[in-house]
């Protein structure tokens, strides 16, 4: 993701409350099945598997409903589920309109199912053994005609905003829909979570179930081994960097927020309960974290490319310590990051990244995402 892709989904703030949104009777904060995700549900219904997708916008509201079915419906069927949205499984040709949908599919073994990717230079993953990808246009603004043209079966969507047009014109021509919102998901495992849903749509939730079993075993270990290391006193973190004259840090209740508690970080926003990133001025990020023993998430690679940035980064003692990580580990020259792709699927890899930089001497781990500047 670029600098600049990312700040905009930093940035990005909810309009207005969308139509067509129907109310649940019970406040639920995780839906039937779930272990962490609160943005969708699966559960059988006669001969269908049904999956539910919430709005991430207005609490309890559901959005879609989709009812999944590995045989073609005959004529009587078509009639009863009229005004229904009937999607017979597995799904063959597949629109992805953000590349982190790639990190679910290639997780169960269903990249080949991709016919079209929006702006295809950010996929970290190698897809050039996939035969008719097309370029769908950029993630931010996708190409309609082209999403169209590439015949896909169904279009799997992120929507940044309530109202969104682009999704309001695939239906509106007939092209099936699949909002993957998962980024709005606050804690790691909840993200992970969502690759159960691509799984029922691929027909391998079976597969998609083993394989968030396998994180969820992996990163919940891991907490409970950080726990047992906390006698003294936890190292402290600080996030991101100055751009622009903005410092943006994650609040405690965020993926970041909340992978640094897990990590067993010391973080002073650990406590606050906004949804998103905090805007800081360099200043106030300098009396905040100018102690902070570890600094992650900087979008330099080395020390002197951080200092060029701005000066005053030399001032904070994890820059002067050398105790300053990027998660570009995994990265290209073109802007692509597996930590948007593989890193949402497996966050008990980021975790184990994480704690490994905060309590190096009582995790033996091989990086996966971080790496530290020289």
């Amino acid at each position: 993701m670029r600098k600049s892709q990312y700040v905009i989904f930093l940035l990005v703030l909810s309009a207005i409350v969308s139509a067509g949104c129907a109310k649940r009777s019970a406040d639920t904060v995780m839906r039937e099945g779930n272990r962490y995700a609160s943005g969708f549900e699966l559960y059988d219904s006669a001969q269908y598997r049904v999956a539910v997708l919430y709005s991430p916008w207005e609490k309890d509201c559901w959005t879609r409903r989709y009812y999944l079915t590995r045989e073609e419906p005959n004529r009587r069927e078509k009639k009863r589920m009229e005004g229904k949205t009937v999607v017979q499984i597995p799904l063959r040709r597949i629109g992805l309109t953000s590349c982190t949908h790639i990190g679910f599919l290639d997780a169960i073994g269903s990249v080949e199912a991709i016919c079209g990717v929006c702006s295809p230079q950010l996929a970290y993953r190698d897809l050039s053994g996939v035969e008719g990808i097309a370029d769908l246009g950029d993630a931010m603004t996708p190409n309609v005609e082209r999403i169209v043209m590439s015949g896909a079966d169904m279009v799997f969507v992120s929507t940044y905003a309530q109202g969104d047009v682009t999704s309001a014109q695939l239906v509106k021509l007939g092209v099936p829909v699949l909002f993957i919102n998962e980024w709005m998901e606050q804690h790691p495992l909840a993200r992970a979570e969502w690759v159960r849903l691509v799984g029922a749509f691929l027909d391998k939730e079976a597969v998609a179930d083993s394989i968030f079993d396998a994180v969820c075993s992996r990163y919940e270990h891991l907490c409970e081994q950080v726990s047992g290391w906390q006698a003294d006193a936890k190292p402290s973190v600080m996030s991101g960097q100055d751009f622009r004259g903005t410092w943006y840090v994650p609040a405690g209740n965020t993926f970041m927020g909340k992978l640094f508690r897990d990590a067993g970080a010391s973080y002073r926003y650990e406590d606050t309960e906004h949804e998103g990133s905090i805007p800081l001025t360099l200043e106030q990020a300098m009396v905040d974290f100018a102690d902070a023993d570890v600094w992650v998430g900087v979008t330099a690679r080395s020390l002197r490319e951080l200092a060029l940035v701005d000066k005053h980064h030399r001032m904070f003692r994890s820059f002067q310590t050398g105790q300053v990580y990027h998660l570009m580990r995994r990265s290209n020259p073109l802007g692509a990051n597996d930590f948007w792709e593989r890193g949402v699927v497996h966050p008990d890899e980021i975790l184990g990244d994480m704690v490994s930089v905060l309590y190096p001497d009582s995790l033996l781990w091989e990086p996966v995402f971080i790496e530290q500047l020289q």
